[in-house]
Order: structure tokens, then sequence, then C-alpha cells
């Protein structure tokens, strides 16, 4: 039972065999087409594909002109870790600590860390969980920064009324498993600003028309465009994507049925106007009683019974590159302790469409035997 299995069906199988029998594999008509599809289907003017979601972070920070010496306000939380962007821009990652329940940025932590170098917030909808846009747009605007959302891990999620991708000024997705929408590899930024748009397709990419001239911008390409390949899958996969989610919709209340068996197992959390919530993979969140070793022996115990599970990645403040960049200001253990607590005990088990429901009730009987032994019994939540 792996983590995560592609949703294809003969549509996408189709779809490519004649886009490599068309003559043409970077023309841009299928990226053209997915790009005008998407930003349709999230609600915003433009959109701009790209090689990757940390490729879409990277050029969404310098289509603003974010760089050396200025600081970004970001979490050292998820999967697709796309925060990475913010380093290789050359500017500094200032790490916020999460909120313990629904595991976004702490409002009220990033107030404390805003500085005189700050230029914007990149906030993410982790694992599907919109992050609290309200007080975040509340707080750039009295700040005068840039808020900048990252939805690499979430589609089709809902906030008050709005999906995931509008409420930053601009908005990264990542086409990368374990997410819900597949392209084999790439990433999308949308925004409403028509002159960032212009920018971000400049920076994305040295079109054909461009070797004839022999003047150079102010900003150098970057050669991280979409190939037709992978905006054809992307293309068909969101046609598909309601069919998908209705799919993994099931095995997840498949999840919850089986979880709420157990005493001392509650339901996934979900935070004040989170209308609609789609995760990448059904986490669960181990008690206070476990270590991020006995995390790990349960993974291994796990994997004895073919259950791919995992945890939910290193968090930016304990991974060797920040803490030699960052020391003590934002880096190590005690940097972000909310954050520590909940990576050592957040586990990820598999979520995709071939998942049964007497599957997903021996997952969760072989965890549930996986934890009494490893001394916890009853000490895992959700």
């Amino acid at each position: 039972m792996p983590l995560t299995d592609p949703d294809i069906s003969g549509a996408e199988v189709e779809i490519l065999g004649r886009v490599l029998s068309s003559g043409g594999l970077s023309d841009g008509r299928m990226v053209r087409a997915f790009e005008s599809a998407f930003a349709a289907y999230v609600g915003r003017a433009h959109a701009v594909a790209v090689s990757s979601g940390t490729a879409a972070t990277l050029l969404m920070l310098k289509g603003y002109g974010i760089g050396e010496g200025d600081e970004v306000l970001c979490s050292p939380f998820g999967w697709h870790q796309v925060q990475h962007a913010v380093a290789l821009a050359g500017a500094i990652p200032v790490l916020v600590d999460i909120d313990y329940w629904q595991h976004t940025i702490n409002p009220e932590k990033a107030a404390s860390l805003v500085s005189a170098k700050t230029k914007a917030i990149l906030a993410g909808n982790v694992n599907g969980h919109p992050a609290h846009w309200d007080e975040l747009r509340a707080l750039v605007d009295a700040k005068g920064l840039i808020l900048l959302e990252d939805s690499s891990e979430a589609i089709g999620s809902v906030y008050k009324g709005r999906m995931v991708g509008t409420f930053g000024d601009a908005a990264v997705f990542d086409f990368s498993e374990p997410g819900v929408l597949l392209a084999g590899e790439g990433g999308m930024i949308v925004t409403d600003d028509g002159d960032l748009a212009h920018r971000l397709r400049y920076m994305r990419r040295r079109e054909t028309e461009h070797r004839n001239t022999v003047v150079i911008t102010r900003t150098l390409p970057w050669q991280a465009g979409m190939s037709d390949l992978n905006a054809a899958l992307a293309l068909v996969q969101l046609k598909r994507l309601p069919e998908i989610l209705t799919r993994r919709n099931l095995v997840i209340a498949y999840y919850d049925t089986a979880m709420a068996s157990f005493e001392g197992i509650k339901p996934p959390y979900r935070g004040p106007g989170a209308e609609v919530v789609n995760p990448m993979v059904y986490c669960v969140h181990l008690g206070t009683r476990f270590t991020a070793s006995g995390r790990r022996s349960i993974i291994e115990d796990l994997d004895t019974h073919d259950v791919d599970a995992s945890d939910y990645g290193q968090p930016l403040h304990t991974q060797q590159y920040y803490i030699e960049r960052l020391g003590n200001q934002g880096a190590g253990r005690h940097a972000c302790p909310v954050c520590t607590k909940t990576a050592d005990r957040v586990l990820a088990l598999p979520l995709h469409r071939k998942i049964t429901r007497d599957q997903v009730a021996f997952i969760v009987e072989t965890l549930k035997d996986s934890s009494v032994n490893t001394g916890a019994g009853a000490a895992i939540y959700l």
C-alpha cells in the first residue's frame, strides 16, 4: 500500500500519445491551454506555468524584486518546502512558528518578527488546510508588505467561500507527488497583476522570438518553463479533478470512521472558515509521550506490513543549511518549539483512490498495535 499512487486514466494516456505524435514538445500550445484553464479554475486573471513549485516561488519573489538583504517571513513546516526559494533568491528566510492545531503559520508570531527589512510574508496551506488568511491580510496591509500564498500542498480547498490561490497578491501551486493534481513535475504562479505576469513570463524562459535580438533586459531568463507533455497531463488532471477528489474523499471517510473507533482519537482538525480541506496525505498526530524515534519505530513496523508511511518532512530550522546560516536567530530545534513538537509526531498515511475500506481498517489496526508496542497506548489523536 504505497503512500501515493497517481490517479491516471485512459484520458491522460491518450493525450500524451497525441502530443508525442504532434511533432512538437515545447511549442507551448498545451502550456497556454493549461494556464488558461487553471486561471479560470482558481479564479485569477493570470496563470504562469513553470517547472516546479520551488521554481514558481523563486520567480514570484524575483518578480517582486525581492532578493539580497530582504527578509521574507515563512513557515519552517511543510512537505514540498518551497520556502527554499527564499534562500535561493538571496533573501533571508525568517522562520515563524506554526499554529498547533492546523499547522499553518501563526499570524501573531509573524507580527512580532516584522522588521524594517521585511518585504513579504510567504504563508502556506499546509496539507490542504487554509492558513489564517484574514489575519495575515490585515497584517501585511498594516505593515505595507506583500502577501505570498503557498498552495503547493492544496488545490480546491475553500476558506470562507474563497478557493485557495486567491488570498495572496500572488500564489504558487505544485504538481508533483504526493499532490492531488499531478503533471509529473511542474508548478504554477497565479495573480491578478498583469504587469507581474508579464515579468514572470519573460523570466520563465527564453522564447523562440528572443533568439534574433541582442537586447538583454535587467532580468535574465531562468529556463524554468513547463513542457507540453507535463502541461497536457496536468490539463486532463484538471478536467478530472472533481472525480479525483470524490474518490479521495471516500478514502478519507473510511479513515475517519476507522479512527473514531478508538478511544482518544479525534477527527482531523478543521479550523474556523475552512469549508473544504483537500489533504495530500492522511495525517495522524501522535501523542505527547511519543518522540521522533518512537514515530520512526511505528513507520518501520508499518513497513513490515507493506504499509508505506512517512513523516511530514524535516522542518527548515532543523536542517543544516539553515542552522549554519541563521544560527541562534532562526534555526535549531529551539527556534520554533510548536513546529518542532508537531513535526516529531506527525505521521502521514497512504491516501489515494486504490485504497479500500478493508485496507484502511488494516492500516489503522496495525497503527494501533504498533503504538501500543512503542509504549504509548491510546496516546494518539488526530
